[in-house]
């Protein structure tokens, strides 16, 4: 299951945001790996107030999303699905962009977290 978790300033989350970058996000996933994760792909958005957040050491200036994508580690590695990781940053950086504009792609950032089969579960089953 694709989990998506993104760090992205308070004030760029305006009611109408948010569904536009769920669906992008997830598109974007589906569009990698396969249409069946669209079905499972988890995406939350955390807002960060303007004052708490900083690149360089002062506060930051665009949005700057910090998208983190967990999923398991085959998935990553499939031979049906070569260069995951690098086409899972590409397409999750141009769905950020799709919504919150040009100038935030400088920005993004995008982590793949692989997770090792055993070390995830679902309702208390290892799977």
């Amino acid at each position: 299951m694709p989990h998506l978790t993104v760090q992205i300033r308070e004030e760029t989350l305006d009611g109408s945001t948010e569904p536009k970058l769920i669906r992008a996000l997830t598109d974007a996933v589906a569009a990698v790996v396969g249409e069946w994760a669209r079905a499972v792909a988890v995406v939350e958005l955390f807002g960060v107030p303007e004052h708490r957040w900083g690149t360089g050491g002062v506060p930051g200036e665009a949005p700057a999303p910090v998208i983190t994508l967990a999923m398991r580690e085959g998935g990553l590695t499939h031979p049906q699905i070569p260069d995951a990781p690098a086409r899972l940053i590409e397409s999750l950086t141009e769905a950020a962009v799709a919504v919150l504009g040009e100038a935030v792609r400088k920005h993004v950032t995008v982590l793949i977290v692989g997770v090792p089969a055993g070390r995830s579960g679902v309702g208390g089953d290892v799977v």
